[in-house]
């Protein structure tokens, strides 16, 4: 509990200033190759619903997949939800690799994919 608790408090005091406030904003912008949407999440999840633009880069194998992001771009990672860890593990990793990275706090779930295209 005092984990999750502490992992909260580190969501809620990150710069989240590369992720737009709306969606059709991060959406406009992943279109032009603005912005890397990365789905941390397992392959079988991204394959059944992901976000459009969004690439699979499952968290386990985020280390050893690093060269196929770009660090000119910013990287915007998301997962299962607000209180999905995967994403905000994922930032922590591209942060320290050099990468300018955010998280998404909505997931998928949160997302009218069809809305969106």
């Amino acid at each position: 509990l005092i984990e999750l608790q502490m992992e909260l408090q580190k969501i809620a005091t990150q710069p989240n200033d590369l992720v737009p406030n709306d969606r059709e904003t991060l959406m406009k912008m992943a279109r032009r190759g603005e912005v890397v949407v990365l789905d941390v999440r397992p392959t079988e999840e991204y394959l059944a619903t992901h976000l459009p633009f969004a690439r699979s880069i499952p968290i386990d194998e985020l280390r050893q997949r690093l060269a196929e992001l770009p660090k000119d771009r910013p990287i915007v990672a998301y997962c299962r939800g607000p209180y999905c860890l995967m994403a905000i593990d994922a930032v922590e990793l591209l942060r320290k690799e050099g990468f300018k990275s955010a998280h998404l706090r909505d997931g998928v779930a949160e997302w009218d994919v069809t809305e969106i295209r």
